[in-house]
């Protein structure tokens, strides 16, 4: 069938970046490389009174990493170094440079009393929720 062109995704308009971001939580600044959501899989916990949430970064260090905490958004920034090898490299499976994940929660938490430590390549951060309004009763005095 001469003349007939076959499908192309990529090329067809189909909004795939929009997607693809939707899906894996990648959000903001775009430039340079990005290790991005892909790069930085979490897994996040819900416990009675905070969330849990684990992230695998591999080789970076934790001076290195920008962890913002705001309402129930929590964004996590950083950047993984390439290394230097004085030889020519065989295989290369691992990313490089910067990452940024962006993580909705379902309701807001308490950045005053957010926790975050690193073992081992993994992050692992407990935001505690923001405790439920309390009901108080005020008494309307005359004049």
């Amino acid at each position: 069938m001469a003349g007939r062109r076959s499908f192309d995704p990529w090329a067809e308009g189909f909004p795939w970046r929009e997607l693809f971001e939707q899906a894996y939580g990648l959000r903001g600044e775009r430039s340079g490389p990005l290790v991005a959501g892909v790069g930085v899989p979490v897994d996040i916990a819900e416990l009675e009174d905070a969330y849990l949430i684990y992230a695998v970064i591999p080789g970076v260090e934790p001076a290195a990493m920008d962890l913002v905490v705001e309402d129930d958004r929590v964004v996590l920034r950083g950047e993984v170094r390439e290394p230097s090898v004085d030889g020519q490299w065989i295989s290369r499976e691992r990313r490089f440079g910067r990452f940024q994940r962006t993580i909705d929660l379902p309701s807001p938490v308490d950045p005053e009393r957010a926790e975050a430590r690193y073992e081992n390549g993994i992050l692992v951060v407990r935001l505690p929720k923001v405790a439920p309004g309390r009901v108080r009763r005020i008494p309307v005095k005359g004049s």
